[in-house]
């Protein structure tokens, strides 16, 4: 073992919120670094995922992922180098993606580790336009919502990790209009230049933004936060309209959820809705990542991340993710 990895930290959930995750939900432990065995490698991570969906693991309740456990490592997507390898499938050196993020080092099977092609593109592409957020945004817009040439479309929370790559590949796909609402007025200004229409929903009625966006309607709605603005966007969907619901961001960190009083119009309306899960698609990532990687190469997507460094502000960008006036833009990344 290499003398600089014998030890590494690591991030723990020592305790459980009761309402608003806080920074002293979590510990940053020191462990060692354990001598990997046949099959494994050591990968020191590079950069570490952090997204919205990691606050409903701090509930222990029933959900479509098991919660965090208590006093153990926390699991998030990562990149990083193998810098020792026991098995002939990876070499010292090679770039990976994994599934046990949230800490410096990680020490796992083979099998659990995948190479990635960084030829050209940055290793952290794969957390964000390139990974799980990116393939969200590809899913809902080209299968499930099936944006077509002429579409006006409506994607809230346009400047995450989902949005801002949802928002460009409809307009890939075809569509005539684009609109986004953001929660800052700092989040809208970086939205312009990709967007046709882009709005603070805390800026007014969010249902008036929309009739002044789409006076003829909304064909297609991808949403990630639910609330309000799920309820606006229903007012102003058009008749065979079509929806992807990729997340409910207002309702978490313990928020009270929002009746939404206006579902009969998808009755009225004749709209189709989607509720997906990425986790359900992942057999569709080797498509996804031939188109997303040349539309990067060619420029006709671009991408934001924020970096953090150091693997004790994971708390902090987490937390910041669930503020809609936080300065984290695009996707939230950690260099450990």
């Amino acid at each position: 073992m290499t003398a600089a990895l014998t030890k590494a930290r690591e991030l723990h959930l020592v305790r459980r919120p009761r309402t608003n995750a806080s920074p002293d939900d979590f510990a940053l432990i020191e462990t060692d670094v354990p001598e990997p065995g046949p099959g494994q490698v050591v990968v020191r991570n590079t950069h570490l995922s952090v997204d919205p969906y990691m606050r409903g693991r701090m509930d222990d309740r029933p959900s479509y992922i098991p919660p965090f456990p208590l006093d153990a490592p926390l699991e998030g997507s990562a990149v990083g180098v193998v810098v020792e390898s026991r098995t002939p499938q990876l070499a010292a050196g090679q770039v990976v993606e994994h599934f046990a993020g949230l800490r410096e080092v990680t020490v796992a099977d083979a099998a659990a580790v995948s190479p990635i092609d960084v030829d050209g593109l940055p290793a952290e592409a794969y957390l964000g336009p390139l990974g799980p957020t990116g393939l969200s945004a590809w899913i809902g817009i080209s299968e499930l919502a099936a944006v077509q040439p002429g579409d006006t479309v409506f994607v809230t929370g346009a400047a995450g990790a989902v949005g801002s790559i949802a928002g460009q590949i409809a307009r890939l796909r075809g569509a005539r209009r684009v609109i986004g609402s953001a929660g800052s007025a700092a989040k809208v200004e970086h939205l312009r230049g990709t967007f046709d229409v882009a709005f603070d929903y805390h800026d007014g009625d969010v249902r008036e933004h929309l009739e002044q966006a789409a006076p003829d309607g909304i064909d297609v709605v991808f949403d990630n936060v639910g609330g309000v603005q799920l309820e606006a966007a229903i007012g102003n969907l058009r008749v065979g309209a079509r929806m992807a619901l990729c997340g409910m961001v207002s309702q978490y960190d313990g928020r009270e959820p929002y009746g939404v009083r206006n579902l009969f119009e998808l009755v009225t309306k004749r709209v189709t809705t989607y509720g997906f899960l990425v986790t359900d698609h992942l057999h569709r990532m080797p498509d996804f990542r031939a188109e997303m990687t040349r539309w990067l190469r060619d420029g006709d997507v671009t991408y934001q991340q924020t970096v953090l460094d150091g693997i004790d502000r994971v708390p902090e960008a987490l937390l910041s993710l669930l503020s809609s006036g936080a300065p984290i833009t695009g996707k939230a990344v950690v260099r450990p």
